[in-house]
């Protein structure tokens, strides 16, 4: 018979989403049981943000060394281990996983349960030799790889972000399909590893979803690295190639490679939960939720990249944190909660990095009609000249007053640069603000200043002030 659990809150997966929302319970008092029947930690610790990130931390070393002699730094050609490239991605996951693990949440007070978890009613779920009767329920069951259907390319066994940071040998030939944020970043890192890449997109560009301006910056980069881009031809089929898959393109063209990577895209984690039981609809988008990020089961909250309908689209570890807070206010305090994305940012962790927030110009001249756009050049940087990192600007949308309406910024540290703009709109601040804050020199913030000053240069033409300054003038 089972055991029977009544605690005031159930999470189902135990990623950035589930995690955040169990901590912050069990920090208040409140019963929580969290039911994980994978990894803690989910798809960021384990397959996507941190090993990611490890892996391009050990690409920009070996390209820093290959273009240190502008500075009178020689060093021979760097070579590659990468047998201990893997342990390094390794070693970040093991640091950062205790944060993450069944004995720190436990410690918290939350009951951990290690299994596949299912709704047998609008109000219970089973897992393992347990049945949870929770007041409220949290489905945070993440997102996988979404494979295209492309004739043969299941059977040429492709790797996904999932396996890619478990190979022990460096590819002879990477060919990576789609050009979104995953597939550059890994063909970058890969490329600065000294492994030969070919990344496919389908779309007219790579980066389809950020600002053309800014995505022509980074592809100039991989460009400049060697990495080979085919874009605007989709893939006919796969085929088994000399040493791995070959790509069969839509225009005829054959490219054969030792490995095939897939980054096409995502889906929401939504099989095997008993939704239907519960009381909860689902479709392509994901778990079907409204602003509040309830479901149709009031009982049922949903969030992170498994939630759709209302909270569809964003599907980041930042996200999945903003959500969760939004459910611990709704679940915990009965307060009022609605998802709001426009100040969220995205990061593109290339090298150099794209960042964003939120309207793009595009959407931002059908919204607004009249708007003001504010460039400045990290060229013109002097902290970028010293480093001898000048490629990308920024690049901001304001109204005739000033309202900042998004922004997105193409160079180095973008994603720490962003921020600033995301605070803006967040709380209605004005470009003016700041134009009129005091950044550090030399820093590359000072981009930020230099665009945000862009709105008050043509107040020095004036007529009106013009005249005040001059009349200023004759009082000495």
């Amino acid at each position: 018979m089972a055991e029977l659990l009544k605690p005031d809150l159930c999470v189902i997966g135990a990623g950035s989403a589930g995690l955040s929302v169990a901590a912050i319970a069990a920090s208040f008092g409140v019963p929580v049981v969290l039911i994980e029947r994978d990894r803690m930690g989910g798809d960021c610790l384990n397959a996507g943000c941190v090993p990611s990130k490890a892996l391009i931390a050990a690409g920009e070393r070996r390209h820093e060394s290959l273009t240190a002699a502008p500075f009178g730094v020689l060093v021979p050609e760097a070579s590659v281990d990468f047998a201990a490239v893997r342990r390094h991605v390794s070693g970040v996951i093991e640091a950062i996983a205790p944060n993450d693990s069944v004995a720190r949440f436990t410690a918290l007070g939350v009951r951990v349960i290690q299994a596949e978890a299912r709704f047998v009613g609008p109000d219970a779920v089973e897992a393992g030799s347990f049945r949870i009767e929770a007041r409220r329920f949290v489905v945070a069951t993440g997102s996988k790889p979404a494979l295209p259907p492309i004739p043969g390319l299941a059977e040429a066994n492709p790797l996904t972000n999932e396996t890619v940071f478990d190979l022990a040998e460096a590819p002879r030939h990477l060919l990576i399909l789609g050009g979104g944020p995953i597939g550059v970043e890994i063909a970058q890192a890969h490329r600065r590893l000294g492994t030969p890449v070919t990344l496919v997109e389908a779309g007219p560009r790579i980066l389809g979803r950020e600002d053309p301006e800014m995505a022509a910056v980074v592809e100039r980069a991989l460009l400049r690295e060697g990495v080979t881009l085919r874009a605007g031809t989709g893939v006919a089929r796969v085929e088994a190639g000399p040493d791995g898959p070959a790509l069969v393109l839509d225009d005829g063209a054959v490219i054969a490679g030792s490995h095939l990577l897939v980054a096409t895209g995502r889906k929401p984690v939504t099989g095997g939960l008993g939704l239907d039981l519960a009381g909860v609809d689902a479709d392509g988008s994901g778990i079907v939720v409204d602003k509040g990020l309830r479901s149709r089961n009031r009982r049922v909250y949903a969030i992170g990249d498994c939630a759709g309908g209302a909270a569809a689209g964003y599907r980041f570890t930042h996200v999945s944190n903003y959500h969760a807070g939004l459910v611990i206010r709704s679940a915990l305090f009965r307060l009022p909660v609605k998802v709001d994305t426009t100040p969220i940012p995205r990061v593109t962790y290339t090298d150099p990095e794209i960042a964003s927030v939120g309207l793009g110009e595009e959407e931002a001249r059908a919204r607004h009609g009249t708007i003001q756009i504010l460039r400045w050049p990290y060229a013109e940087n002097d902290r970028a000249q010293a480093e001898r990192r000048t490629e990308g600007h920024v690049k901001a949308i304001v109204t005739p007053r000033g309202r900042i309406l998004g922004c997105s910024i193409a160079g180095p540290g973008a994603g720490e640069l962003i921020v600033p703009w995301a605070l803006c709109i967040k709380e209605g601040l004005k470009v003016q603000a700041l134009a009129g804050l005091v950044f550090p020199y030399p820093t590359l913030s000072e981009v930020t200043k230099r665009a945000a000053v862009e709105f008050l240069r043509p107040s020095t033409r004036n007529p009106w002030l013009r005249r005040l300054v001059a009349a200023a003038r004759r009082f000495g």
